[in-house]
């Protein structure tokens, strides 16, 4: 499946395409698109639209993307629920104190479009950090007293 948002990702359209490959659709192709080509985009290439005006899946509710698409497909993970408060603080300028880990990713981001140009290769080095933090989230929860 193609999966279409907007270019230039820094991180809700980082995690999310990272969500997607990884829980969602293995196979999917990411495509990033100028912003008021996403949606047309996604319908010529028979995709799904996120994290842009009007697509499939958005903000709602006052979460963001990677919250709605957890929501949306079932994804019952305790150390993705942990990962999704921080990629929450990162993403929403209001709430960047509301994790002690989303300036640093919100920091990792905005960096990470002044180090890569290329969007896919951008996403491509991205995997890594997501990785590390969905381990690191995993630890944390194995560790929480119930």
């Amino acid at each position: 499946m193609k999966w279409v948002t907007r270019a230039r990702p820094k991180t809700d359209r980082i995690a999310c395409p990272w969500l997607i490959r990884r829980f969602i659709d293995p196979d999917a192709e990411i495509l990033y698109v100028p912003p008021p080509e996403v949606l047309d985009t996604s319908t010529r290439e028979g995709g799904r639209s996120f994290d842009a005006p009007g697509a499939e899946f958005d903000h709602r509710d006052g979460r963001c993307t990677f919250e709605v698409l957890i929501d949306d497909f079932g994804l019952d993970d305790a150390a993705l629920g942990r990962l999704a408060r921080i990629v929450h603080a990162a993403d929403i300028a209001t709430e960047l104190d509301t994790d002690p880990a989303g300036p640093g990713l919100l920091a990792i981001g905005l960096g990470g479009l002044d180090v890569e140009s290329d969007d896919h290769r951008l996403l491509e080095r991205a995997g890594f950090v997501y990785d590390a933090l969905y381990a690191w989230c995993a630890r944390q929860v194995a560790v929480q007293p119930a």
